[in-house]
């Protein structure tokens, strides 16, 4: 979508947006034509109310409630939802909103348009019958009565966080034919062009590292696995970078421990955090943010073919520990554990993040609404949580503890990779945190419930939802660039 700034509303007939916030005034301001329309579509002005006409001169007129009391932040993103989610598919090319008189400041104004694209990204790619009338006309929308100081915000700000979370999304979206672990990497040279700097190890540099915990995950499946480094150096040269890592299993079977036949088709966005890294690095470098900053993506397909793991096989990790492998489809830790002893052995952060679509247990805890975070350090747990907060990626702290960690205490090997099934979501983290140096803050993210959403909402519609990029922003901005 195009996004244009305007101080005036121009001369055309796109279709005029009135933004209302607890007063009828720009409806009355328009006519008796839109009141009654207003009194028709019981229009009360609250966020998300829509009331709309068609003037004589055929132009579409819609009154869009942004609520009295709202935030302004909160007010404007709902508005740009709204205006794509109400116009995307409606026949109007192009959308003028107004907000003269909002009292909107540069940035409020600025996520009217973070809003709109993030709302209206569609990926058609393999929809060759799609009706008209859902075919996407809307393709530009300008903004009038913005402060000057909007556009450079949009343009500096928020539209790389836009490309950004497209990236994420594109990833996610696509099957498993299409992304696999040498296709996901691929997709990711273009960071090369901002200034991303990229590094990949193969499975024969993997395994002459002693990557046995991430390798048995890949050894059933033809593809062959990735670790991908995505460097990003924007802040104080040669400064300590802050890691994020995402699990990247870009297909999930569960291996030999496979799961059930119904929905196992929605395992193809079992990389959204690896999607999310991947995403949330093009946003940093797109707006050139002022911070190290280094991505690793552990991309692997789990398949159950004559040479996959076997339940109660022990595989040795690069920190050295054994794991006993109870359940294959408990996948994704084998991945992360050996992710995060590369990235503590080679760049010394003092803070890794790591993302990942870890638990079914995590969405029976926590449903679609929240993300569950489990972190060793409570500054850093804050952090995430105020960052969680501005940015709509939405977090709830879980526990640890010493209780949860004797449950994947293994009688032959030094850990085992599942406990038992009541707490799920905790176990997993704290088999995490077994490879956590002393003295590193760590968080662990499980976006299980966050990453695909078969229910639209303000930024994004069904499908893909792009989790974690707008966060992991948002805490750089926060904490890195202060």
């Amino acid at each position: 979508m195009q996004i244009r700034f305007a101080d005036r509303l121009p001369d055309n007939q796109d279709a005029l947006i009135l933004p209302v916030a607890g007063t009828t005034t720009a409806i009355e301001a328009r006519g008796a034509g839109l009141i009654e329309a207003a009194r028709r579509q019981r229009f009360k002005g609250e966020a998300g109310d829509v009331a709309e006409q068609f003037e004589q001169s055929g132009r579409r007129v819609l009154a869009i409630g942004i609520g009295a009391q709202t935030k302004p932040a909160d007010a404007a993103e709902k508005l740009g939802g709204t205006i794509s989610a109400k116009l995307l598919t409606s026949g109007e090319t192009g959308a003028v909103v107004d907000l003269t008189g909002l009292g909107f400041d540069a940035d409020a104004a600025a996520r009217v348009a973070l809003a709109a694209a993030l709302r209206a990204w569609r990926y058609d790619r393999y929809r060759t019958k799609l009706k008209d009338k859902h075919k996407p006309t809307l393709d530009s929308l300008t903004i009038v009565g913005a402060p000057a100081e909007a556009e450079a915000r949009w343009t500096g700000r928020w539209k790389p966080v836009v490309d950004g979370v497209a990236l994420t999304r594109e990833l996610v979206a696509e099957p498993a034919n299409i992304i696999y672990p040498e296709s996901f990497v691929e997709r990711c040279r273009h960071l090369t062009d901002l200034g991303v700097e990229i590094e990949v190890l193969g499975e024969a540099e993997m395994a002459k590292l002693g990557m046995g915990a991430l390798l048995g995950v890949s050894q059933g499946s033809r593809r062959e696995a990735q670790f991908l480094i995505l460097r990003w150096n924007g802040g104080e040269a040669g400064g300590t970078p802050t890691v994020f890592i995402g699990k990247g299993v870009t297909f999930d079977t569960g291996g030999i421990s496979i799961k059930p036949a119904a929905g196992m088709e929605s395992m193809k966005w079992d990389m959204g955090g690896a999607g999310a890294v991947a995403g949330a690095l093009k946003a940093l470098a797109g707006r050139k943010a002022k911070a190290n900053v280094v991505g690793i993506c552990g991309l692997v397909e789990n398949m159950p073919d004559g040479n996959a793991q076997r339940p109660g096989d022990i595989v040795t990790s690069l920190s050295g520990q054994t794991v006993e492998v109870i359940n294959t489809d408990a996948e994704g830790r084998l991945v992360l554990c050996d992710a995060l002893t590369w990235a503590q052995r080679n760049l010394k952060p003092a803070t890794i993040v790591d993302l990942a679509t870890l638990t079914g247990a995590m969405v029976v805890s926590l449903g679609h609404e929240f993300a569950g975070m489990f972190a060793n350090d409570d500054t850093l747990a804050d952090r995430l949580s105020a960052a969680a907060k501005e940015s709509g990626d939405r977090l709830w702290r879980m526990p640890l503890g010493e209780a949860y960690d004797r449950l994947i205490d293994s009688p032959i090997a030094d850990i085992k990779n599942v406990g038992p099934r009541e707490g799920g979501a905790i176990t997993a983290a704290m088999f995490l945190s077994r490879f956590v140096e002393e003295g590193v803050k760590w968080a662990h993210l499980d976006i299980a419930g966050m990453a695909w959403s078969d229910k639209a909402s303000n930024t994004y519609d069904k499908g893909a939802t792009g989790f974690g990029v707008r966060l992991l922003d948002q805490y750089v901005a926060d904490v890195l660039e202060k």
